[in-house]
């Protein structure tokens, strides 16, 4: 079996359904988007709303695509920093719990939370602290650390592993992006992008060409982070895209997903759902759809998972589902392509 490494920011989720999008313009978050803010602002944010409704899930966008997939089966690792604290322990038992093999760095710092404000219409907005997350640099990738586990010198954690999967919110870390696809590539890993957000992009732009050009083979975009990117409309968009790496899907809400791969096109639907929180579907969808390629099944295949473990998230609150829930997904998903 294929495995699957991944490599993000470590968070835990802080749920909060909002009554409306007042809140977010007083509280200044443009809505849809991922803030970054410092711990005073954190708490601000959650002293503002401490009379709302709240729940807590471990996230970060590369550690819930890492979940889904171990929840599939895949064999999966997960690289990132949490603090010896309460919400570190939270964040390390989910991983362990979902058989994901955690290769964490352990912080004096605390662990890092993404406050999401959910509207009405399913739309999250975060406010993330990265705490501790933001430590991580290209050194732990190639340097012996016997307190964290981390690999000795010339990357050798990516040994045993096929696919290395990226979150685009840790692209703001160069140095440290750049030192991650270049030991993946090293070592034989195919390599996988997901933009994460619209504003992150806009901020790295062309450091983000130049890495898929060089290094990725398969890019996630939804259609606000394929805008930011090239300019361009979905469709073009995907055209783009493709251009520099091997796979491109471009994710257009409510009206499924493009997958391009060279001249090859497939327009993927949805499942019919009932949406609660749109927390986590992107996350999710990268999980089916490298699942499906890890086992060789065909691009269309592949879309579809990713189009049926998306709209299962959604129904919930946050970016796990129950574990009967997981039950039924795997009995959709077919053992051959």
């Amino acid at each position: 079996m294929k495995k699957i490494l991944g490599m993000g920011n470590a968070l835990v989720d802080i749920m909060i359904p909002l009554e409306s999008d007042t809140i977010l313009q007083m509280l200044d978050l443009p809505k849809g988007s991922m803030q970054l803010v410092d711990k005073d602002r954190s708490n601000a944010v959650l002293t503002a709303l401490r009379g709302y409704e709240k729940s807590q899930s471990a996230g970060g966008s590369a550690a819930n695509t890492i979940h889904g997939l171990a929840m599939l089966g895949a064999g999966t690792g997960y690289i990132g920093v949490v603090g010896e604290d309460e919400l570190g322990g939270f964040f390390v038992r989910d991983l362990i719990q979902a058989g994901v093999d955690p290769h964490l760095i352990h912080s004096q710092g605390e662990t890092g939370r993404a406050v999401a404000l959910v509207t009405p219409d399913s739309e999250r907005t975060f406010a993330t602290f990265l705490g501790a997350a933001i430590e991580l640099t290209a050194e732990h990738l190639g340097v012996e650390n016997g307190h964290t586990g981390m690999p000795s010198a010339g990357g050798d954690i990516f040994k045993g592993y096929s696919y290395f999967h990226i979150e685009g919110y840790l692209v703001q870390n160069h140095d440290l992006i750049r030192r991650a696809v270049e030991l993946a590539r090293s070592n034989g890993l195919l390599v996988s992008l997901d933009m994460a957000s619209y504003n992150v992009v806009e901020a790295n732009r062309d450091f983000l060409l130049s890495i898929i050009t060089d290094y990725v083979d398969i890019v996630f975009a939804n259609e606000d982070e394929a805008r930011a990117l090239t300019g361009l409309e979905p469709e073009k968009a995907l055209e783009e895209i493709a251009a520099i790496c091997k796979i491109a899907i471009v994710k257009t809400g409510s009206s499924g997903s493009l997958v391009k791969s060279g001249s090859d096109v497939h327009t993927i639907g949805i499942i019919e759902v009932t949406p609660i929180d749109t927390t986590g579907a992107g996350d999710l969808y990268a999980a089916g759809f490298l699942y499906g390629h890890s086992n060789g099944f065909s691009l269309q295949r592949c879309g579809e998972l990713g189009a049926l473990l998306a709209g299962n998230v959604i129904e919930f609150m946050g970016s796990k589902m129950p574990s009967d829930r997981w039950t039924r997904i795997r009995e959709q998903v077919s053992p051959t392509p």
